[in-house]
């Protein structure tokens, strides 16, 4: 009988890990995290001071894709999400930038805005947002979708695409209100407000850390990851004469927007993330039956990087306090869902340029293109050869819309204007590649900048002229900086998973991130979303 008892508790023992595996075949919860602005490399160049608990912990016990880009042009914050959410790009899925040109109406279009909507708290002119103009599925759909709803989805930010189109069309989404300091939603997800959004909204976070002072976190002097603090590049707040830490915060609000400066500080993305938190109590995420999904995005780092430019030390600091965060949140998700019970990647929108007159300071290749300039040169030629005209609609996005009743009513062939535009920009420095709105319609692109811009470019929104820019060239002015290109520097992005059933490793084979949303179809068993490109990263999917 002792024998048998033995025998009976070595099984036990040896199939603990069986029942611990079936108990866990799918996670209690997936985190999606979008750093806005962020670049592969802040992984390794403010390392030394990251805790072990944040990033470290994720590129340490997860898996990273080092070498991971965006595969299309442009590289802005609206495409970024929606290409993440839906794994594939604007071609496919119609999210063509921040905002752009309608044809049909002869407007531009934001491209979370939906007027049949209202504000639900938060202001009217912030209220008017759904992702309507999204054209498919996201992760977060599809997950719906497989649980008939029953599996809980909810999009955090402070900027409102940033929560929209993450949420996908069937999620819940909230965003920071930056004339109340409240996050709000809109009467496409409720007709009023959660009770945990009022309470959260109730505290009154915003002001909390606006009457704190942004310093650095640690002695600036040990800062060495970054460049002199006071220097020609970065831009000013309202108010202060230099870009130096400190930053009186109860100060500069009355100057900045009021509560619209938070999001310009790493504060912006604490109380995001203590918004994120409480919703996943609130909506008591991860505690039913079904795998929920948190779509959180980090937009300070944006406004921040924007402002201040990537060799900045608030640019550093910054993401040594958004470290932390990350810390509190895998912290927290530990103590509330255990261990290895939920599953995070991280990942950003787009990358982002050095600012050019640093640059150029430094004897580094690199400008500023004149727009207007360039707009005005190309109107005369026009008008020298076509006669006066309305011949350009729009310019926007890197891209020119032609009038084609215009081209119609003179008899020109569009395919001919069109190439007499594109050999014309070229005379112009910094002006690198022009490509024609007919050739992206006719053409297959298969490699290079060429096929980038193709993958962003819509047949039925896009324009009629696209340019690239030389390397290191900018359409803005002597400070800060912007993102939008093709090149490495606003394409090289963190492609980083961590948690449930994922392997601890790195590669360096090229990735995309629109491999992101088909990993997790792949992992969690459900559809792919339905304009899917993007194929599943197979050290992670087929580990072994």
């Amino acid at each position: 009988m002792r024998k048998i008892g033995i025998v009976f508790l070595l099984f036990i023992l040896a199939a603990g890990p069986l029942f611990a595996q079936s108990q866990a075949e799918k996670p209690k919860l997936v985190v999606g995290i979008i750093v806005d602005q962020m670049r592969q490399e802040y992984l390794y160049r403010f390392a030394d001071r990251y805790s072990e608990g944040g990033f470290k912990r994720m590129m340490k016990d997860g898996f990273m894709m080092k070498n991971g880009h965006y595969n299309y042009i442009p590289t802005y914050t609206g495409p970024g999400h929606a290409s993440v959410y839906t794994g594939t790009t604007p071609a496919t899925h119609g999210i063509i930038g921040n905002d752009w040109y309608v044809k049909s109406t002869d407007k531009m279009i934001y491209c979370a805005e939906d007027t049949t909507v209202t504000n639900v708290g938060g202001t009217a002119e912030n209220g008017f947002i759904s992702p309507r103009n999204l054209l498919t599925t996201t992760i977060t759909d599809e997950l719906r979708i497989a649980t008939q709803k029953r599996s809980k989805v909810v999009g955090v930010a402070i900027k409102d695409r940033g929560a929209s189109l993450p949420a996908g069309h069937l999620g819940d989404a909230y965003w920071f209100d930056s004339s109340t300091g409240e996050f709000m939603t809109s009467s496409y997800y409720y007709e009023k407000l959660p009770k945990w959004v009022s309470d959260f909204n109730a505290k009154k976070g915003a002001d909390k850390y606006l009457s704190e002072t942004w310093n650095t976190l640690y002695p600036i002097e040990t800062y060495k990851a970054s460049m002199v603090d006071d220097n020609l590049f970065e831009g000013l707040f309202e108010g202060k004469e230099t870009p130096t830490f400190p930053y009186d915060l109860s100060e500069l609000r009355k100057t900045n927007g009021q509560f619209g400066l938070l999001a310009s500080t790493p504060f912006g993305n604490s109380i995001t993330l203590d918004f994120a938190l409480a919703a996943l109590e609130g909506e008591k995420m991860g505690m039913g039956d079904e795998t929920d999904f948190l779509a959180l995005s980090f937009s300070s780092t944006d406004y921040v990087g924007h402002r201040f430019g990537p060799q900045s030390k608030e640019i550093e600091d910054t993401y040594l306090r958004l470290d932390q965060d990350i810390e509190k949140l895998l912290d927290y998700l530990d103590d509330t869902y255990g261990k290895d019970q939920y599953v995070v990647f991280l990942s950003a929108d787009h990358a982002v340029a050095e600012v050019a007159t640093h640059m150029i300071s430094e004897n580094v290749p690199g400008g500023n293109l004149r727009t207007s300039a360039v707009g005005a040169e190309l109107l005369t030629f026009i008008a020298s050869k076509y006669g006066e005209g309305e011949w350009i609609k729009n310019s926007s996005n890197g891209q020119l819309f032609l009038n084609h009743e215009l081209i119609e009513d003179k008899k020109i062939n569009q395919e001919l204007f069109e190439n007499e535009i594109a050999q014309f920009l070229l005379r112009f420095d910094g002006i690198k590649e022009v490509y024609t709105g007919t050739a992206m319609r006719t053409r297959e692109f298969t490699e290079g900048r060429a096929m980038r811009l193709q993958m962003g470019y819509n047949h039925k929104a896009s324009g009629d002229i696209l340019m690239i820019l030389e390397p290191g060239w900018l359409t803005g002015g002597a400070t800060g900086t912007s993102h939008g290109t093709g090149f490495t520097y606003d394409t090289n992005v963190p492609i980083l998973f961590y948690g449930w059933n994922v392997p601890a490793g790195e590669s360096s084979r090229y990735a995309t991130i629109t491999d992101i949303a088909p990993t997790l179809s792949m992992m969690l068993n459900i559809k792919l979303p339905n304009g899917t490109t993007g194929q599943p990263i197979l050290e992670i999917t087929d580990k072994k």
